[in-house]
């Protein structure tokens, strides 16, 4: 065997270490589209390339400069190191101005910088997101990104996607990832769904029983609501410290989490830790199969006002956002209609049926109001299915439509402000295609791709007051069928990137140019190592 001279040896390695790393280059056609894109053909392209830097001078920019790095790391192999003061060149600097929107931003690439501004930390992040999803994949390379101007600014302030962790628990870990997939598509709210009649999945120190019972149930349904079972204990819930470890995740990334408390129904696990909260007083049990439990809270009874104001008073305590979810959805009253004390309270109430609702829906509405004055007295706002319009409920309550479009359009007709999120559009439960085997719900139609894609929010006939209460657009994951985080994200991704589209652009839809725009994200995907419905990123009929 030959052995090579240390002259050869040096040779070899000053020729690699002169040598040009190979680069590729980045298009800004990106997912959500942005508003206005000018390239300037004249300028030299900017080299993002081991010697770069990040300039950040304030804290909230110096977080958005670590994620940044931390993304380029991952697809190019390099790290970009951060500074506080400005190179003479080479440099990508963060920064901002008060007098935009706070999430709008602009990119000015020259060869020289690329300068990114948004109206606030949350507009650079977004500016940043767009530069991490210009780039074509993962590459050992450096980056060239056109010189130009890059404009944007969302349609909607309200941008989100719900993750329901109580028929299935899912780890503090994949929470965050869930968490890194809505910053991938400028997303700022977690719909995060703690509680249900199958588990309460939040530890609650006043009420110790509801996470040490309500968080574990003897057994699961097998199918849907086959009447088999299992038979195999399941539980979890997340402490409060993992809460709050989350939320300052979610929040570095620009993302406010919106916990929900479903009440009066879907309650079935807390009954169980607190019999006494019921009509028939029990026993119960976390519930094993899904749907809808008829054994809701006892709106008559004392007792469950101030089991509200507690568990209300310490959720307030933990999250920090200004709107808290109180659910309000599918409330059997058949409980109710033959409780004697719910019936009692109907009477002290002056509640009667009249051709709008019934004399029990109004009770429901008397126990919504209840926790929304509770929340109001913390300064917060409560947001409620649809279904809360059917008892009335005061305009200050956010309306969630998910029954189809009507409910948001009742809603904001009537000066509530709405969140759109119809089950028919954006429920990422339902299967992805018609394919014999596509897992999701046994109970809907199959939900493709370009049905969320094409979905629009505001009616045309809305004038531009009514218009203004849409306050945003949420897809919604229901984890009856979802039994693992790999499932969870096969089942929202690539959907996730129409709702991202539609929630931020205000582009004219096409849906040929989408799908050519998504297989540059699917190289993201692919980087990150998410699972996704690889057939949905073609034309289904």
């Amino acid at each position: 065997m030959k052995i090579p001279s240390p002259l050869l040896c040096f040779a070899a390695i000053a020729l690699s270490s002169c040598s040009e790393r190979p680069a590729v280059e980045a298009s800004y056609d990106v997912i959500p589209l942005p508003q206005k894109v000018a390239l300037d053909s004249a300028e030299k392209a900017f080299k993002l390339n081991p010697r770069t830097r990040i300039v950040a001078t304030d804290s909230a920019q110096q977080i958005n400069a670590r994620l940044f790095a931390e993304y380029i790391s991952s697809l190019t192999g390099f790290t970009p190191k951060i500074v506080s003061n400005t190179p003479a060149s080479d440099y990508i600097h963060l920064t901002t101005d008060p007098a935009e929107s706070a999430d709008a931003y602009t990119i000015n690439v020259t060869a020289d910088s690329v300068v990114v501004r948004g109206g606030s930390a949350s507009g650079t992040f977004y500016g940043l997101q767009t530069l991490r999803k210009a780039i074509p994949g993962k590459a050992e390379a450096d980056v060239l990104y056109p010189a130009g101007k890059i404009s944007d600014v969302p349609r909607f302030a309200y941008r989100g996607a719900h993750f329901d962790t109580s028929r299935h628990f899912f780890s503090p870990d994949s929470v965050k990832i869930f968490i890194d997939m809505l910053a991938l598509h400028n997303m700022n709210r977690f719909h995060w769904h703690l509680t249900d009649d199958q588990g309460w999945r939040i530890e609650m120190k006043s009420l110790p029983e509801l996470a040490k019972i309500g968080s574990k149930r003897a057994g699961t349904v097998i199918g849907n609501n086959t009447g088999e079972y299992d038979n195999i204990p399941y539980g979890g819930y997340y402490t409060q410290d993992e809460v709050k470890e989350i939320i300052k995740y979610a929040s570095d990334r620009h993302i406010t989490i919106i916990p929900e408390i479903d009440l009066p129904g879907h309650m079935q696990a807390a009954l169980a830790a607190y019999p006494e909260l019921g009509c028939t007083g029990g026993p119960y049990e976390v519930w094993q199969r899904w749907g809808v439990s008829d054994d809701v809270l006892c709106a008559g009874n004392d007792s469950v006002y101030v089991f509200l104001d507690k568990v209300l008073d310490e959720i307030t305590g933990i999250f920090p956002s200004e709107y808290i979810h109180i659910g309000g959805d599918e409330c059997p009253k058949v409980r109710w209609k033959e409780c004697a004390r719910c019936q009692a309270k109907i009477k002290a109430l002056g509640l009667r049926d009249d051709k709008h609702s019934t004399a029990e829906d109004k009770l429901q509405s008397h126990v919504m109001k209840h926790a929304a004055d509770r929340l109001a007295s913390k300064g917060r706002k409560a947001i409620g299915w649809d279904e809360i319009l059917e008892g009335g409920c005061d305009t200050t309550t956010v309306i969630m439509s998910w029954r189809g479009v009507q409910g948001g359009i009742k809603a904001a007709q009537a000066g509530h402000d709405a969140i759109m999120t119809p089950a028919t559009y954006l429920y990422f439960d339902y299967k992805q295609s018609h394919d014999e085997g596509e897992p999701g719900a046994f109970y809907a139609a199959p939900l493709l791709l370009d049905k969320v894609y094409g979905y629009e929010p505001i009616p045309e006939d809305f004038t531009d007051e009514q218009a203004a209460h849409i306050i945003g657009v949420q897809g919604n994951t229901w984890c009856e069928y979802i039994p693992n985080f790999r499932h969870a994200q096969y089942m929202t991704l690539p959907r996730f990137a129409a709702l991202s589209e539609l929630q931020w652009s205000s582009a004219p839809k096409d849906f040929d140019a989408f799908l050519v725009r998504l297989s540059q994200l699917r190289k993201i995907y692919d980087a990150e190592g998410y699972n996704y419905n690889a057939k949905a990123f073609e034309r289904q009929e």
